[in-house]
């Protein structure tokens, strides 16, 4: 690629972002511009092909049925039982509301596989309550907001399944290697959680008798049971991916019936506002990928990878190199375009190393999901202040502690590659 596209490209797309305009547009404008002056006018139609070739994928068809599984669950009173459920688990030690605002998030993004519906669903309901024990609104709302993104960590989640597109590598192998870092991420958060709470003398929240705790257990069952039925099955051979999110959504549906919290009439609603989800994701992913082509066509992948080879070929310096570029590109960019256009960048030097891509795609997700939580572009940080009712200026100084623990958390599971690879290997996934 010419000097001149690569500026155009760089500057159309920095230029719409300011401007506020979506994201989908500034990558796909911007790739537009980039071809025009590379092919003339026969840009815009080999744009608008690679557009519409890169959603023609059965893996991604998983998408929408996750999507609308997280919909009928975030409506289907899911949530309160598992929140009921974590409070019977933890709700004795100091500061045990902000323990169970972390496991109920992180069990609800697992669930509906979305960190802004558990930042939503979890976070409009325990604000209220750690209102009434005095903490600082800042504080919860931060504790909502980290917590919420290792949903996108545990499976069954979205952004794995775009990642596993572009890396070519087993759905069901990164699905699970998901579990262990999404777990060390909420024992970093609740590890500082309980910390605070000890300087701050927050207070426990009330013990719950064991008869509650078993009644609690048994109303979350059904709800547990879905990560159960959905990995199992992927595990076992019974499903694909793309399959399991189908019966993800049918199993939703019959639990929130079940529950009698969802009714027929609303489900014209939960369609239309998955539908309008799909589209977003969906528009983000053909434009990231169309871009993504642009870029590989040109070699650029190659050229950044000979760049960072030549500052260093000591993988512990460039696994960190590549950790803070991703912590940058996290702050300005939502993570699905950034998986699907610093992948392919990121790989071939992993892979120079022998960098395992199912441990690589874990790593890069974490990175990503720490930027979630950052202004100017973080979806869950702005979610998870409007349901929580505070300006994002009360929440980075309680959330700079549960940052670091992220950050800790991170570095651990980059350079422990065992944390993500046990469970693969141990099922049988190479």
């Amino acid at each position: 690629m010419q000097t001149a596209q690569i500026l155009i490209l760089l500057l159309v797309f920095a230029l719409l972002l300011a401007l506020g305009v979506p994201i989908a547009f500034c990558i796909a404008l911007s790739t537009l511009a980039a071809m025009i002056l590379a092919l003339g006018f026969d840009g815009a139609t080999v744009t608008m092909a690679q557009i519409i070739a890169n959603t023609d994928s059965f893996v991604l068809l998983a998408i929408p049925f996750f999507i609308l599984a997280g919909q009928i669950m975030n409506r289907g009173g899911i949530a309160r039982r598992i929140i009921e459920f974590a409070q019977a688990l933890v709700g004795p030690f100091p500061g045990g509301l902000a323990f169970v605002n972390i496991i109920s998030a992180m069990i609800f993004g697992a669930l509906s596989g979305s960190a802004v519906a558990a930042a939503s669903a979890i976070g409009g309901v325990m604000s209220p309550h750690m209102d009434k024990e005095k903490y600082d609104r800042g504080y919860s709302v931060a504790v909502n907001i980290t917590s919420s993104t290792t949903g996108l960590i545990i499976p069954p989640s979205n952004i794995l399944i775009v990642y596993a597109l572009v890396a070519e590598v087993s759905v069901g192998g990164l699905f699970v290697a998901g579990y262990l870092p999404g777990l060390i991420v909420g024992i970093a958060l609740m590890i500082v959680a309980g910390c605070i709470a000890k300087w701050k003398q927050y207070p426990a929240a009330k013990r719950v008798s064991v008869s509650t705790a078993i009644k609690s257990f048994i109303a979350a069952v059904p709800s547990l049971g879905l990560i159960v039925v959905v990995i199992g099955g992927i595990v076992g051979g019974v499903f694909t991916a793309t399959e399991a999110a189908a019966v993800a959504v049918l199993y939703a549906l019959i639990l929130a019936f079940f529950y009698r919290e969802l009714r027929i009439t609303h489900l014209p609603r939960v369609l239309l506002d998955s539908a309008a989800t799909t589209a977003v994701v969906m528009m983000l992913v053909a434009t990231s990928m169309c871009m993504s082509w642009l870029l590989a066509l040109e070699r650029i992948p190659q050229e950044i990878s000979s760049a960072l080879l030549d500052l260093s070929d000591n993988p512990i310096i460039l696994l960190i190199l590549i950790n803070c570029i991703l912590l940058i590109v996290g702050i300005f960019m939502d993570i699905t375009p950034a998986v699907l256009i610093f992948a392919p960048i990121f790989l071939p030097i992993t892979d120079s190393f022998g960098i395992d891509r199912t441990h690589f795609g874990i790593v890069l997700v974490l990175n990503l999901c720490i930027g979630l939580c950052t202004p100017p572009v973080g979806s869950v940080l702005f979610v998870g202040c409007s349901v929580g009712k505070v300006a994002i200026a009360k929440v980075i100084k309680p959330m700079l502690p549960l940052y670091i623990a992220m950050i800790v958390a991170l570095l651990l599971i980059t350079y422990i590659p065992a944390l993500s690879l046990w469970l693969p290997h141990l099922l049988g996934y190479e």
